[in-house]
Parts: C-alpha cells; sequence; structure tokens
C-alpha cells in the first residue's frame, strides 16, 4: 500500500480493494515501526484517526466519497488543530492545544482526510535543516546521520520514507522546496495568498505559504485543490478563481521556454549537484522544451533583503509570546518585567532568540529607514528582474539547493553558512511567485532536487511541467532502501 501515490490509493479505494481503515492502520503500524529513527512527528493522533477513517468509509458507502476521502495525511505542526497539541516545535507552545482548526485543515478535513498526526519541525518554522526543534532533530531517511532540510523536514522525511503518502508544509524562504529535494519528493510553494494563512502560526507574514509536500506532481495537484482558495479571515488571502490544478497536468509541453539563470550556475553549486540538474533539463529538451539562458541580475540582493524582512516581521509576529495569555511561562517570576524576560529566554530557542534580535534591531528607531526599508526597496527590484523574464520565457529551473544533504551538526555552529544556503529559493518569496521543487537524480547517494518558478498564479503550469518530467523518469518513485519493505 505503502508505495502507491495518492492517486494510486484514491483508486484502490474506489474500486473496494481496501478500507480506509485497512489504509490507515497500515500507516499508522508504519509510523510506529520506523518513526523512532526519523523522529519526523511530534503527535501521533491514533484514536482520531481511525474515526476519522471509518467516517471515510461510511461517505464511500453512501455515494459522498471525493479523491482525497479516506487517504491519511499529516499535518506540520505549525498549523493549529482543534483539540489537538499544536507545538510549533517549541518550549513555548510545547503543551498548547489549539480551540480552533487552520483553514488548511478545515479544507482538507471536508475532503475526508485522513490526520495521522503532527510533524516535526524547525522551532517556529526557522531553519534549513530541521536541527532546530525543540523535540530533536529528524533525520533523513536516505541517510540517518544527514539533514532532511528545513523547516518542514518532518512532512518531508514522512513522506520519503512513505511513513504518509502526503503531508503539509510551509514556505517562507524554502521550507517546503528545500526539504523536499533533499529527501526526493516533490514540494510546491504556491502563489503567496493562494492558501489561507488563517490558523498557521506566523512566521514572516508576507513571505509565509503553506503547500502540500507528495511523492508527485499530480498528487500535489490534487492536495492543492483542496487546499486553494479565498479566506476572508486572511487579510492576505487572494481573491481569485482557483483552478483544476489537475486540468492541464497531461498537456505536452513541447515548445515550453525553459530559462536557465546564470546566476544559478555560478560558484557556490556543488558540481556533482549540478550535473545532475543539467541532465533533467537535457530531459525536458528531449520532450520538445527550448533552453535560453536568461539573467536575474538582482538575485544576490535576495539574502541580504530576506535576512532583514523575514527577522524584522518575525520580531513583531512572536512578541505575542510573552507568558501572560498562553504558552510558557517561566516559575515563579519575580515581576512583569522578569515575567516577560524569562518566559521569552527559556521558552524560545537559540535560532528563534537570534532572528528575533535581528528582527528589533533592523525595526528599531534609526535604523528603520537603513536596514528594513532599503531591504522592501531591494525586493521591488527582485521582483522586476523576474517579471522581465517572464517575458522571454514561460519557466525559469535551476537546483533548488546548492549541496546535497549535510550532516547533522555540520553547519549548526555557522548561522551565516546556513543562510547562504537558501540562495535559490528565497527570492521566488520575496516576489510571492509560486516554486516547485521535484526530485531530478541522486549524487552521491543523495536525492537532488530541480526547481521549477512560473509567473504570478501559474501554478498549474509548474505542475504540468513537472508532471510531464515524472512521465518520463522514475527518481520520484525511489524509496529509501529500509523503508521500502
Amino acid at each position: 500500500m505503502h508505495q502507491k501515490t495518492i492517486a494510486e490509493l484514491s483508486q484502490a479505494l474506489a474500486q473496494g480493494t481496501y478500507s480506509s481503515e485497512e489504509l490507515t492502520k497500515h500507516y499508522l503500524q508504519r509510523i510506529k515501526q520506523w518513526d523512532t529513527s526519523l523522529n519526523s512527528f511530534i503527535t501521533v493522533c491514533e484514536e482520531t484517526a481511525l474515526a476519522s477513517a471509518k467516517s471515510a468509509d461510511e461517505a464511500r458507502r453512501q455515494g459522498k466519497a471525493g479523491p482525497l476521502t479516506g487517504i491519511p495525511m499529516a499535518q506540520k505542526d505549525i498549523f493549529c488543530t482543534n483539540g489537538i497539541k499544536t507545538t510549533c516545535a517549541s518550549k513555548m507552545l510545547e503543551n498548547f492545544t489549539a480551540p480552533y482548526d487552520a483553514m488548511v485543515v478545515e479544507k482538507l478535513n471536508a475532503q475526508g482526510m485522513v490526520m495521522l498526526g503532527k510533524t516535526n519541525m524547525d522551532e517556529f518554522a526557522m531553519g534549513s535543516s530541521n536541527e532546530h526543534s525543540h523535540f530533536g532533530p529528524v533525520k533523513n531517511p536516505w541517510n540517518l546521520d544527514c539533514v532532511p532540510g528545513g523547516s518542514s523536514g518532518g512532512s518531508a522525511a514522512a513522506v520519503a520514507a512513505r511513513l504518509v503518502p502526503a503531508a503539509t508544509g510551509t514556505d517562507t524562504g524554502g521550507s517546503i522546496r528545500q526539504p523536499a529535494a533533499l529527501c526526493g519528493i516533490t514540494g510546491i510553494k504556491p502563489t503567496y495568498g493562494r492558501v489561507s494563512r488563517y490558523g498557521m502560526i506566523a512566521f514572516a507574514s508576507s513571505l509565509d505559504q503553506g503547500g502540500p509536500m507528495t511523492q508527485t506532481a499530480e498528487d500535489a495537484a490534487l492536495l492543492l485543490n483542496a487546499m486553494a482558495g479565498f479566506d476572508e479571515r486572511d487579510s492576505t488571502s487572494l481573491d481569485a478563481p482557483v483552478p483544476d490544478f489537475t486540468a492541464d497536468l497531461n498537456q505536452p509541453i513541447k515548445g515550453l521556454r525553459i530559462g536557465l539563470p546564470k546566476e544559478y550556475f555560478s560558484a557556490g553549486l556543488d558540481p556533482a549537484v549540478g550535473d545532475v540538474i543539467m541532465a533533467a533539463i537535457k530531459e525536458y529538451e528531449k520532450l520538445g522544451a527550448i533552453i535560453t539562458e536568461v539573467s536575474l541580475p538582482n538575485n544576490h540582493l535576495a539574502g541580504p533583503a530576506y535576512y532583514v524582512i523575514a527577522p524584522a516581521e518575525c520580531s513583531s509576529n512572536l512578541a505575542r509570546f510573552d507568558g501572560v495569555r498562553y504558552g510558557y511561562r517561566c516559575k515563579e517570576p519575580k515581576n512583569l518585567e522578569d515575567l516577560y524576560k524569562r518566559s521569552r529566554g527559556e521558552g524560545f530557542g537559540e535560532e528563534v532568540k537570534r532572528r528575533i534580535m535581528i528582527g528589533t534591531y533592523a525595526l528599531s528607531s534609526g535604523y528603520y529607514d537603513a536596514y528594513y526599508l532599503k531591504a522592501q526597496q531591494m525586493r521591488r527590484l527582485i521582483s522586476e528582474d523576474f517579471k522581465r523574464v517572464f517575458e522571454k520565457v514561460d519557466v525559469i529551473m535551476g537546483p533548488t539547493y546548492p549541496s546535497i544533504a549535510f550532516k547533522i551538526g555540520e553547519h549548526s555552529k555557522d548561522p551565516l553558512e546556513m543562510y547562504l544556503s537558501d540562495f535559490y529559493t528565497i527570492a521566488i518569496n520575496l516576489a510571492g511567485l509560486p516554486g516547485l521543487s521535484i526530485p531530478a537524480g541522486f549524487a552521491n547517494s543523495l536525492p537532488v532536487g530541480l526547481q521549477i518558478v512560473g509567473p504570478y498564479l501559474n501554478d498549474s503550469k509548474l505542475l504540468n511541467v513537472g508532471h510531464q518530467f515524472q512521465q518520463h523518469t522514475a527518481w520520484h518513485q525511489k524509496i529509501p532502501s529500509q523503508f521500502a519493505k
């Protein structure tokens, strides 16, 4: 069962090959068997999952089933779930139980999906390796000594090891695409505003976006159909029609204009990763695509801009965690100031505190114009670069991550080196564009991801382009050997 895609599982359920309850029990057993080595889950919801599966089976008997009814999945532990702990992988929210569901949770529940649990992540989604979790690091299923990428590393590892057929993630600067690349799965960051942020605990509000993490582009399209849509409770939600993201999957891509930014293939890219990416590009040429070199001259500004804007917004969003209303509270505070200082100092991890301090400094009197305002101006230049390039090409392609997965602890003492690894992904968030990462091959026995970026609202085109590649390659079918049984 676990080697099947969502599309295949949906067909099997419709044919009565097995029930949702049987499917759910199978995946719960896999989580029990294998997650002790991966640490991809923070919370497993066995009782509620089995109840949901029974409800899904009943809906199918009554002829009320849709394509996702009865399909197991996992939610990143940043999405609020009514009556189930939502920790954000932080001591600050270690015992927080949300009184409502996030919009993404509501939508997937309405489709009859079965939530098996909440996945591990970098604390408050701040990190690129999933080492910054109060509950310990997540391991990469391809090599347990390596990181899975972050911040949605738990979701990526669980899907790669086939502990779940799909999971949700969030992407502020690459946190869906990077772990998808390092774990060898498919992940899409939709156009900003396409998926509601209501009930998704905020890191950087102008950058955060939820999206699906799956085995294939087809599965991602099925999930995005359910997740996308306008939500009046989210002021950043996009009030625009939602297409059927599966409708154009099988459209041929002959004549597709692919742009390769020269900045993506410069110093800093692991040559072995570059070779895999170029082999994937050649596969697209065989399918009739036209390859053109393009330039994003302001792409080098993305890192400095992002690491001012994101921490600034993080500083503002995380001010609510003060030990007064909810979340962690220090013991026996001497006064209100002591309560604030010790609750935040003890409740937040080192990476979160680092980003809060950077953001607070950038927003402080006398520095706002010099840093935050300047970063927003750089953001505009980056967006204009993309607009110019998309007048000449249909999509941009390149590596998702500059290297293969590195060893746990290898970069933990050098935050700047970790920040620089976001080079290929953060500009897409700054511009609000859709970005897709698909498995493209292996380097030194570890997965490599190909990133595909499209114009605003062209999510369907990215899924079509990814799906066509997967119809002619088998990288997305690879499973780490120890988890294939």
